[in-house]
């Protein structure tokens, strides 16, 4: 069995690392797995991931639109499976979702069978702020139309099976949620970190913001809630659109990083700060719990599957003022950091495995022979 994967662009992110696991996971059970995916376009970095994984590039694919390039992608696309002649064609992301399944009839035709299309929701664009009042309505037609095209649709967590559903987007076999694998990261000694950012006044407690800098993960909250809270350190890493701005608008107490290795950054971290307008399952944030680090989040999404309230961190409403409270409600007991972040290390083993996560993929594709 040949599965191909396909997708617009493998920037750093959760979404490489779950296409990368998969990658990895899938040939030990007898089913084969290849990548197609374009380039990262603009402040976006190529996860260095893609190297290590049987992967095939599309020539003019990528996440920005772009009538002319998406027309080429979309023929290359199709001469691509052609000659792959894959069993089964897995989409992630919106981009690669509608290049492939608004042609799946020619597709199915030009290879004289049937094929399993599947399609992934690592999120959804209904609660990012470049896409509301009309554009909004668009991508909601868009995919309830794309969603009939497709045999099966997956989420990555039940809140987002859950909106889905909200907005009648529904295939032709019920939709299912299967959790990312994550493995805890191999970090750096806490010593080595704090050398290498030049780390000095330890009686501090320090925070950490890692995402794309860019209007859905909303960067300037952080900022907003490092100026509130000038006696403690903030450190942002990530880069994006948005980069250049909060270099310029970021308060004295906040280091702005750039793009960074996770691993570098959590062994010196007190405290993970998420302000997403809407997220999918951020591995971030799993790998912040993995790492024994307590978090304070917007409840967008499927955080609140990953941080368990009061439990594993704090979940807020998206409002700077309750984030605020709860940052310094962390900050100003460390006794209630390292019970939440132990806590969130159970949970987040039992929840988020390889074996758990291979297995629903298995389930997936042999459910449609």
């Amino acid at each position: 069995m040949l599965v191909l994967q396909v997708i617009a662009r493998v920037n750093l992110g959760g979404t490489a690392k779950y296409l990368f696991t998969l990658s990895e996971q899938l040939p030990k059970i007898g089913i084969k797995t290849i990548i197609a995916t374009g380039d990262v376009q603009g402040d976006e970095i190529e996860d260095p991931g893609l190297n290590k994984v049987d992967y095939i590039k599309i020539p003019n694919l990528g996440r920005k639109l772009n009538l002319r390039n998406d027309f080429k992608a979309f023929i290359n696309l199709r001469k691509t499976i052609i000659e792959l002649n894959p069993n089964i064609i897995h989409t992630h992301t919106f981009k690669a979702g509608l290049l492939i399944r608004l042609q799946r009839n020619k597709i199915e035709q030009l290879l004289g069978k049937k094929i399993n299309f599947i399609h992934t929701f690592h999120g959804h664009l209904f609660d990012d702020p470049h896409f509301k009042g009309i554009k909004a309505l668009v991508i909601l037609i868009i995919e309830r139309f794309l969603a009939r095209k497709c045999d099966q649709l997956v989420t990555v967590g039940v809140n987002v099976k859950k909106d889905l559903e909200n907005h009648r987007i529904r295939s032709k076999r019920e939709t299912v949620s299967i959790p990312p694998a994550v493995l805890p990261l191999k970090l750096k000694s806490k010593n080595t970190a704090l050398k290498k950012y030049k780390i000095k006044n330890l009686s501090r407690v320090r925070v950490l913001w890692m995402a794309r800098v860019t209007g859905v993960k909303n960067p300037m909250s952080a900022l907003r809630i490092a100026a509130a809270l000038p006696e403690i350190d903030f450190y942002l890493a990530g880069g994006g659109d948005l980069l250049s701005e909060v270099k310029k608008s970021a308060p004295k107490n906040m280091k702005v990083l750039g793009w960074q290795v996770a691993s570098d950054l959590l062994p010196f971290t007190d405290l993970v700060l998420s302000t997403s307008e809407n997220e999918g399952m951020p591995i971030a944030l799993i790998e912040s719990q993995l790492a024994g680090i307590s978090v304070i989040a917007t409840n967008v999404g499927s955080v609140s599957e990953v941080v368990i309230n009061n439990k594993t961190g704090i979940i807020c409403d998206k409002n700077d003022d309750q984030l605020i409270v709860a940052v310094k409600k962390l900050a100003g007991d460390k006794k209630l950091r390292v019970k939440y972040g132990g806590a969130g290390r159970s949970h987040a083993l039992q929840l988020f495995s390889i074996k758990n996560f291979t297995n629903a993929h298995k389930k997936l594709y042999l459910q449609g022979r």
